[in-house]
């Protein structure tokens, strides 16, 4: 009698786990990673610019006034999804929109955003990827929502949508800038 009941037990524990997996993916975004930077100060940085290496920008550079981080690359094909929202709809944010090249080859990433036009208020270089670790990025695109006073306060992985401006970026925009006051 064992011998047939353990085969359908286990056979129905497997139903049972499979089923949570799917009713758990339904009811969840995947693109919604926990980060545990969120509602801590972003890291402290300082990168050479994309268009003048001389030039270099930090984290202090930053400060004071709300940021969205972009983290694109050149061989990134759903950055290419991404880019002619951030073209069209970047300026609509209000707030600086910063590239952050991301383990790219300087001169790719430049034709690249030659190419593909520029949304940028300034690009951002990180070649070795270090200042990346520290994000917690995980590939591109990802962005990052920091407000004046250095904090993430929200991280997208994925390619940013007009859906995505319009509910998650813009409130959380709104809000900061009222708390700003």
């Amino acid at each position: 009698m064992n011998a047939r009941v353990l085969p359908l037990l286990g056979f129905g524990l497997l139903v049972v786990l499979l089923g949570f997996g799917i009713w758990w993916s339904s009811t969840h975004d995947l693109r919604e990673v926990p980060s545990p930077l969120i509602d801590k100060p972003a890291p402290t940085f300082t990168l050479p610019e994309l268009d003048d290496p001389s030039k270099m920008l930090g984290s202090r550079d930053l400060a004071g006034q709300p940021y969205l981080l972009n983290v694109f690359a050149s061989w990134c094909f759903a950055c290419r999804d991404e880019h002619p929202i951030l073209m069209r709809e970047g300026k609509r944010l209000g707030i600086r929109l910063v590239g952050f090249n991301y383990k790219d080859e300087p001169g790719d990433a430049k034709r690249w955003l030659a190419q593909y036009g520029n949304p940028y208020d300034v690009v951002i270089a990180d070649l070795p990827g270090k200042v990346a670790i520290d994000f917690g990025v995980t590939g591109a695109p990802e962005s990052f929502l920091v407000d004046g006073k250095g904090i993430i306060r929200f991280k997208y992985i994925s390619p940013i949508t007009p859906e995505v401006i319009e509910r998650e970026l813009l409130p959380r925009i709104a809000a900061m800038k009222e708390a700003a006051r």
